[in-house]
């Protein structure tokens, strides 16, 4: 079964778009994971130095 091309473009329009906020929102993810670390968070330290004796950064 074939489909018309205004079906397939359709397809590849909503893939794509899908695609585009997939990518931007993965990139707001690592953005802020970037400026934590800057900041001196992080997932392995909260921060707190006094535990970890300041290794974590």
């Amino acid at each position: 079964m074939k489909m018309k091309r205004a079906a397939r473009k359709e397809i590849v329009m909503g893939t794509v778009i899908t695609g585009i906020v997939v990518l931007g929102i993965a990139g707001l993810a690592v953005r802020s994971m970037v400026r934590d670390k800057k900041n001196g968070k992080s997932i392995q330290c909260g921060g707190d130095c006094k535990h970890c004796g300041g290794h974590c950064h």
